[in-house]
């Protein structure tokens, strides 16, 4: 019982607490959970939101993504991105820094906060991307409010984002102490085998080209450079069972994140099935590969799934082989495809939460997510574990109008999506817009 007026109150269904699955009421006031317990007459609320037969989520956290603004906005913009986002169920997301302008300094970073400010329907926090140039002061520009910290491509990128040699890589990791995410992929050797499909391919030499030692090679270089520099890293979508084994000696100083699609797609299947929206990177790789995922997801090597919601137009994508761009829309899909897995028993609901919410608070030091509990922010997925239904493209929210999963039925989808104390999707509507605030973290001072 509770004598408090609620904002919103939410009845009848089953909540993941930290201790587990818990047939409990939340009461919601001034954006935070103020009480955990069983309503009865003399609990007031100003709406209450009858949930019976769903189980209520943390808010779930997308830790990679490419919403495109600014310079692409044809492909996504942060408005589009995050009404993706939580149609999804997803509340928060970190954004990654290759638009253009790159988001390399501090006035870009401020840019884009004030860009999402009054339009972004999730919470938001945007990485500030590591260059030769800006490598010395990284360490003050991790510290800005609104920076999830610093992203580094070994390979795959274009133009100044690309930190490809040993010298610069040292340098960045050397500028700064919060953990630094790294795209692994070595460019010397995507230079060395590009002649494999520079002369027109079909999109199934992509993850031949782009092959296991590639990924490999970088993992290991980044390793290296993080014990010579005492910093911690966070190695995005790892794609290959070598990998996996070396991270898996190396977790003192090395967090790990996997995706969807690689636990979901699988080559050369995926390549002949859909073509060019398979292509991504690093690439969709052999079912063996998939399978040491699997394990290392179930054996806690991984700590988080990302979407690496990487979006472009069906009309880049139909370009041959190699000019198809790399890529694929993914934030809007990744809870029901990981429910769905979750269905048939390839995890639990509770190593779910793990990865997709208290994992990525846990190892970017987010303030007051990642968990239901009194005090913490009221962002809140309430899904439906029980519901199939297939997944159409006209259904995204994205810009781009498409998903690599088109046409898979589904068991487990969100219907509910609730940021800060507001219901923002609720029965595949968006009702209140433009809710979305910048994260804070505990090892930002300025943002507390």
């Amino acid at each position: 019982m509770s004598t408090q007026a609620f904002e919103l109150l939410i009845t009848g269904a089953q909540c993941h607490c930290p201790g587990g699955l818990v047939e409990v009421d939340v009461g919601i006031a001034g954006g935070q959970i103020r009480w955990l317990g069983r309503a009865d007459a003399s609990t007031k609320a100003e709406r209450v939101l009858d949930a019976r037969g769903l189980v209520v989520l943390p808010g779930i956290i997308d830790s990679q993504v490419h919403f495109r603004e600014p310079g692409l906005e044809h492909k996504e913009d942060l408005e589009s991105g995050t009404r993706a986002a939580v149609f999804g169920g997803v509340t928060t997301i970190f954004e990654m820094p290759n638009t253009n302008p790159n988001t390399d300094t501090r006035e870009r970073l401020l840019d884009k906060l004030e860009r999402a400010r009054g339009r972004a329907h999730s919470n938001y926090a945007f990485f500030v991307g590591a260059t030769a140039a800006n490598a010395d002061g990284l360490a003050e520009l991790e510290l800005l409010p609104g920076a999830s910290g610093v992203k580094i491509f070994m390979g795959s990128s274009t133009g100044s984002l690309l930190v490809a040699d040993d010298e610069t890589l040292v340098r960045v990791l050397a500028h700064g102490r919060r953990r630094v995410a790294v795209h692994c992929e070595d460019e010397p050797r995507l230079i060395e085998r590009k002649p494999l499909v520079a002369s027109g391919a079909p999109v199934s030499m992509h993850h031949v080209w782009r092959d296991v030692e590639t990924a490999r090679l970088a993992t290991e270089r980044l390793l290296r450079a993080a014990r010579r520099t005492l910093r911690p890293v966070h190695v995005l979508h790892v794609t290959t069972r070598d990998e996996m084994e070396l991270l898996a000696r190396n977790k003192d100083i090395a967090t790990v994140e996997v995706t969807p699609q690689h636990l979901t797609l699988s080559a050369p299947d995926c390549y002949e099935r859909i073509g060019s929206r398979a292509q991504m990177n690093p690439p969709i790789r052999e079912s063996e590969h998939q399978a040491a995922l699997w394990d290392a997801v179930r054996n806690g090597i991984v700590d988080v799934l990302g979407s690496d919601h990487a979006p472009h137009t069906l009309e880049e994508k139909a370009q041959p082989y190699p000019k198809s761009p790399s890529g694929m829309p993914g934030v809007q899909t990744m809870l029901p495809i990981m429910l769905d897995h979750v269905s048939k028993h390839r995890l639990s609901l509770g190593r779910l939460v793990d990865l997709l919410c208290e994992g990525p608070a846990r190892i970017y030091n987010i303030r007051g997510k990642g968990r239901i509990a009194v005090g913490y922010d009221a962002d809140l997925t309430l899904v439906d574990l029980k519901l199939r239904q297939r997944v159409v493209d006209a259904d995204m929210q994205s810009k781009c109008g498409w998903t690599p999963f088109a046409d898979m039925t589904l068991e487990g989808w969100p219907r509910t999506t609730v940021v800060g104390g507001q219901i923002v999707v609720h029965e595949g509507q968006l009702t209140t817009p433009g809710r979305g605030k910048p994260v804070r973290f505990w090892d930002v001072p300025d943002s507390q």
